[in-house]
């Protein structure tokens, strides 16, 4: 019996060990379709993605350890071999890598910020969908999303912004129990 979808926003996790296989094409066109439903103020359609598969993660691993050194040479340091190991492998902890970029496009009634989220929310329906479908994916981003040689070797233009890295493929062991919130934690009613 499949789960209803509140049931998949219950249970959803991220997953930091993912493998091989990678969702199929088929798959993978559902998920797109998912993150093409994120709430579009003024249906400006504010998203861009970029997958990143096969060998090609080696080439962002390098962009990673390229953009690391030459914004460690600003600080006056030096990378070690193992941090630059590390930078170079980060790409290969999944089969496919989502880079999302909203465009940031100038109008007057939708700000940059808004844009931006509209980008989250398609990312946080791309990890429901990947869930729904067996995979996982974990969404990050970190020094390399703000980095402007990352950004350049991308192609990324000067008003776009990388909104996170998501990482997909099939989860390796069993997910992470998280305890659920109290929403009265959170959730108040307002008194003016």
């Amino acid at each position: 019996m499949q789960s209803s979808p509140v049931d998949q926003l219950l249970s959803r996790v991220s997953n930091p060990r993912l493998s091989e296989p990678s969702p199929s094409p088929e798959i993978l066109d559902e998920v797109f379709r998912c993150a093409l439903r994120a709430p579009d103020h003024m249906r400006l359609r504010p998203w861009r993605y970029l997958l990143v598969e096969g060998a090609h993660r080696e080439f962002l691993g390098n962009l990673f350890e390229t953009a690391s050194i030459e914004a460690s040479m600003q600080r006056d340091e030096t990378l070690s071999e193992t941090q630059r190991e590390k930078l170079r492998k980060m790409p290969l902890r999944a089969p496919l890598i989502i880079v999302a970029i909203s465009k940031n496009l100038p109008h007057a009634k939708v700000p940059m910020h808004e844009q931006e989220l509209s980008v989250g929310a398609g990312l946080s329906y791309m990890l429901l969908a990947l869930q729904s479908n067996g995979f996982g994916g974990i969404w990050r981003t970190g020094d390399m999303a703000e980095n402007a040689h990352v950004k350049a070797g991308l192609g990324v233009q000067a008003q776009e912004r990388i909104v996170g890295f998501l990482y997909v493929g099939t989860p390796l062991g069993d997910p992470k129990k998280i305890e659920p919130l109290d929403p009265a934690d959170f959730f108040k009613v307002w008194q003016p």
